[in-house]
C-alpha cells in the first residue's frame, strides 16, 4: 500500500516550488516520482503534427520526487507524515500521524 495516491492533496517541502499545494495527477512508482497539478511547470516547444494542429510553446507539469512532498490531512488541514492502522476486519487504512484521522 502506497503512502501517496492519485487524487491526494500534497504540499511541496523542498525545491523551487516549496510551499505550493496541489493534487497528485499521476504516480510513477518504479521511478518514485509524481506529477502534481500546478507544480514544477516545464515548457515544451511543440511542432504542429497531424494529431495536434497547434504548435508553439506549451507549459505542462513535470515530475518531482515523492520524497519532496507531504500529504495534507483532510481532517486537520496540515501537511503530515502518513501512518497505517490495522482495522478489525484485517484491512489497512492510512492515517495522519498528528491528529490520528484517516485519509480513506
Amino acid at each position: 500500500m502506497r503512502k501517496i495516491r492519485k487524487g491526494d492533496i500534497v504540499k511541496v517541502i523542498s525545491g523551487n516550488d516549496r510551499g505550493k499545494r496541489g493534487e497528485v495527477m499521476k504516480i510513477f512508482a518504479e521511478k518514485e516520482r509524481i506529477i502534481v497539478k500546478g507544480v514544477a511547470m516545464i515548457t515544451r516547444h511543440q511542432r504542429p503534427t497531424a494529431r495536434q494542429r497547434e504548435g508553439g510553446i506549451i507549459e505542462r507539469e513535470g515530475t518531482i520526487n515523492q520524497s519532496n512532498v507531504l500529504v495534507v490531512c483532510p481532517v486537520c488541514d496540515k501537511p503530515t507524515r502518513v501512518g497505517f492502522s490495522i482495522q478489525e476486519d484485517g484491512g489497512k487504512m492510512r492515517m495522519c500521524k498528528q491528529c490520528q484521522g484517516t485519509f480513506d
